[in-house]
């Protein structure tokens, strides 16, 4: 929604969202935003320019200026993590209570408040969870599948040669037409080699995580943690890989077996 209120903000004019369409691509939580169209027309340029602008002129811009204008795209919010990992432990040196504890607390207020069957409206206190929109945008989807609308929204679906450079079995987080035949992804231009060169070190980590789960593979939850780009230095491994595993042996026996 920020894009469509600063287009508005700059227009005076208020603008429908179901007039518009963003273009984005990637992994679930590691994704890049790089095109906008208002009623068919790219509006990108002006949207690009405007971010920068604006992170420009703050103290303290949630991402390098310079950074953006050489990508000429918005990464999503996780990405501060790969690119700006330093300043993102900093802010762990505020703990506690860490985020997952203030999540806790949170949702403790959150289940309370649905239980009331009266309840008609969206907690105040969603805001502060995060994702607090999904729940629209799943009623999006579920309206655009039932009624066979035919609508493009942006889902984690399998790529199925939409991307044809990459492997079709790969699940993206792509544009896709969504009517009451299902989930279609879209033909979509690949990212540039400085995004897909980290979504391969990332989507190496969730296939090898899944070969790990399924068979109860030490070797492949090892090569997992050591795939990720933030994942602990190799001689670390051993040490994290064990810790996790024995914290969670009653919901891993995969990884017990004799």
């Amino acid at each position: 929604m920020t894009i469509i209120e600063e287009l508005e903000r700059a227009t005076g004019k208020h603008i429908d969202p179901e007039r518009t369409e963003l273009r984005t691509l990637g992994l679930n939580h590691l994704s890049w935003h790089r095109g906008f169209t208002l009623d068919g027309e790219d509006v990108w340029p002006q949207v690009i320019e405007g971010y920068i602008t604006a992170l420009k002129a703050e103290e303290d811009p949630e991402w390098d200026p310079r950074t953006i204008e050489v990508l000429r795209m918005i990464p999503n919010y996780y990405l501060q993590y790969y690119y700006h990992t330093d300043k993102k432990l900093a802010s762990q040196e505020g703990w506690p209570p860490s985020r997952a504890e203030e999540v806790i607390e949170i949702e403790k207020d959150l289940l309370r408040e649905y239980a009331d069957p009266n309840l008609k409206e969206p907690p105040a206190d969603l805001m502060k969870r995060g994702g607090a929109y999904y729940s629209t945008v799943a009623t999006q989807l579920l309206n655009a599948h039932y009624n066979d609308l035919g609508e493009t929204h942006i889902v984690n679906t399998r790529n199925n040669g939409a991307v044809k450079e990459w492997p079709a079995d790969w699940v993206l987080e792509m544009p896709a037409k969504i009517s009451r035949k299902g989930v279609e992804s879209l033909p979509t231009e690949p990212l540039p080699p400085v995004c897909f060169g980290l979504i391969a070190q990332v989507k190496a980590y969730e296939l090898l995580t899944v070969e790990a789960a399924v068979h109860g593979d030490r070797n492949a939850a090892y090569q997992a943690l050591l795939a990720h780009p933030l994942g602990p230095k190799a001689d670390k491994i051993p040490a994290v890989l064990e810790d996790m595993l024995e914290t969670h042996k009653t919901y891993l026996p995969q990884f017990w077996k004799k």
